[in-house]
């Protein structure tokens, strides 16, 4: 349950023995909006700040080896350990609204980690010298916003000043805006598309849009990582994971892949799992001259200008299955995983460029062979391609019969 709007603070966090000018100047421009602040100082120097509210040895004091744990006097293992103790400070906090970081690369390294780790929804500010670039590393699959500062964070002068007002200004107003959920919402599903598998993803949400809200998640990496992330924060009932495409870049070299971690929220969490092998015939990289020359004897084919599919073999299909199905054993949930007979995308079925049913019936196989069946745990196979009709009519079936 978040604190109430009149409770609401929000947390200020920086080296304040580097930036304690500019992130005091940032406390001040949000307490003139008439939203309380706290200021918190995760300074690894060990020379501290008393500008700062909270002390950055209070701070990691929350590391599970304590504070010697933090200030080992070698910057880099010092910057990890005062991480892990502020997202811990952080989530035991009863007031906090929001959170604002500023700095360069060593405050995105420091600060980002303990806002990912934040529920979806908590708001989140980072205003840092890399913004302009890959924010990928720092962002995830979090809902944190990030402010480039143009000028280094280093003094105040006629730039910085105007920027760092906005970032003030900016989290005051979420701040302020913020509003409880609606407690008569539907419940609310994870579904996992891609292009080749929308008409299968569109089916099923129409079928039960007026029973649950459906959240659809583009499987690019990125998409996989956020329906992992709202599993793990408790917002969804059910995930309907009908394209595991992330998986084939993960273990095959695409540059899609939402990590080793895909499948483990169900796991963690233990809802109901409702999965398929949507876009598992393909990996995903760029434009056709980044693939590596390794795969230069293999199925491609271009699905845009930037985009170049390939075709799995059966070889890397059943290493996928086996991949699945090891997961699937380890969730404590209902688990219905189906297996479209027919084809598992656009691209494979007869006459398209990915149609290879000794592939596709690598992957089936392996999937059933290595799953352990229980009364909760199930494989159906569908005589169907996973954009038809009976294929749709069966997910809706699954996800009815337990969620």
């Amino acid at each position: 349950m978040r604190p109430s709007a009149s409770a609401r603070a929000v947390y200020v966090v920086g080296t304040f023995d580097t930036k304690g000018e500019e992130l005091t100047f940032v406390c001040e421009r949000i307490r003139a909006q008439g939203v309380a602040v706290v200021s918190v100082d995760v300074s690894t120097s060990g020379r501290g700040d008393s500008r700062a509210d909270v002390a950055a040895r209070e701070v990691a004091s929350h590391h599970p080896g304590g504070p010697d744990a933090v200030f080992t006097g070698e910057r880099g293992s010092a910057v990890s350990a005062m991480a892990q103790a502020l997202a811990v400070f952080l989530r035991q906090r009863g007031d906090l609204g929001g959170v604002i970081g500023a700095g360069g690369s060593g405050a995105a390294s420091l600060v980002a980690p303990a806002l990912r780790s934040l529920a979806v929804g908590v708001p989140k500010l980072l205003v840092c010298t890399l913004a302009s670039g890959d924010v990928r590393p720092f962002v995830g699959s979090s809902d944190i916003a990030m402010l480039y500062p143009v000028v280094d964070v280093s003094g105040l002068n006629r730039i910085s000043r105007q920027v760092l007002s906005n970032a003030a200004h900016a989290i005051a107003g979420m701040v302020h805006a913020w509003q409880e959920p609606d407690r008569n919402a539907l419940p609310a599903i994870g579904l996992s598309m891609f292009g080749v598998t929308t008409t299968c993803v569109q089916g099923v949400t129409q079928a039960l849009q007026r029973d649950f809200e459906c959240l659809v998640f583009h499987a690019t990496g990125a998409g996989g990582q956020s329906l992992e992330k709202l599993v793990d924060d408790g917002h969804l009932v059910a995930m309907v994971d009908i394209t595991t495409t992330e998986i084939a870049d993960l273990l095959c070299g695409g540059v899609l892949s939402a990590g080793e971690d895909r499948l483990g929220a169900a796991i963690r969490r233990g809802l109901p799992y409702i999965g398929s092998c949507g876009a598992l015939d393909m990996v995903n990289f760029w434009a056709r001259d980044t693939v590596p020359i390794a795969f230069a004897d293999r199925l491609f084919h271009q699905h845009n200008a930037n985009v170049t599919l390939m075709r799995t073999t059966p070889a890397e299909c059943e290493r996928i299955g086996r991949w699945i199905a090891e997961r699937l054993n380890r969730m404590p949930g209902p688990v219905r995983f189906l297996i479209p007979q027919g084809g598992v995308s656009a691209l494979d079925a007869p006459g398209q460029p990915f149609w290879w049913p000794e592939a596709d019936r690598a992957l089936f196989d392996a999937i059933v062979l290595h799953t352990e069946p229980t009364p909760q745990r199930r494989i159906v196979r569908v005589p169907a391609h996973i954009n038809e009709q009976l294929f749709i009519e069966q997910v809706v079936e699954a996800v009815r019969s337990v969620v």
